[in-house]
């Protein structure tokens, strides 16, 4: 295994479409899979998705904090189901250093291939289905920043306090929002 560099802001492969895996059981995939997971330990992300680690392929890692599973969805499709939206604080590990108020889907399906060659259907809210909307869209050459409304809620993370009364942003559920 390895750790990865991580692709920042202003690197084109951020801005590019990923593409499918055509073989989502390749050895090469589970390899990029078992990088990708140590690269996302060692960085102390969330989420993390193949472009962010240079690699133009459909592959997402969720690794939520506290009692949520964790999981991998090669090919990933995302579907809202319903148009409920809430605000929330986003954080990212291509942009370093900034946290920003971005609207999301609050409950989704991400439909895919799990690193076994199963199909697999997760049905995700809140912050969990905040990280799955994130990286899906690293795999469409979109940042967290392209959904804001208002870039007057892009702040430093060092001036959250000044923001929101508290040193780092809170999720909705309260949980402290750490860079995917």
């Amino acid at each position: 295994m390895a750790i990865l560099g991580i692709a920042r802001m202003g690197h084109p492969v951020l801005r590019r479409l990923a593409d499918p895996a055509a073989d989502p059981t390749d050895p090469s995939v589970a390899r990029l899979i078992r990088d990708m997971a140590e690269t996302l330990d060692d960085a102390g992300g969330v989420g993390l998705a193949a472009p962010q680690v240079h690699e133009r392929v459909r592959v997402i890692l969720v690794r939520p904090p506290g009692e949520a599973p964790a999981f991998t969805v090669i090919n990933p499709v995302v579907t809202p189901l319903d148009d409920d939206r809430e605000l929330g604080w986003e954080g990212c590990l291509s942009i370093p250093g900034l946290r920003g108020v971005v609207p999301r889907h609050r409950r989704i399906l991400c439909h895919g291939v799990a690193p076994d060659g199963r199909h697999v259907v997760h049905d995700v809210e809140g912050f969990v289905a905040r990280i799955v909307q994130h990286e899906v869209d690293h795999l469409d050459g979109v940042l967290y920043i392209d959904r804001m409304v208002d870039l007057r809620d892009l702040v430093f993370e060092d001036q959250m306090r000044h923001h929101t009364g508290q040193d780092r942003p809170k999720t909705p559920e309260g949980v402290g929002d750490p860079e995917s």
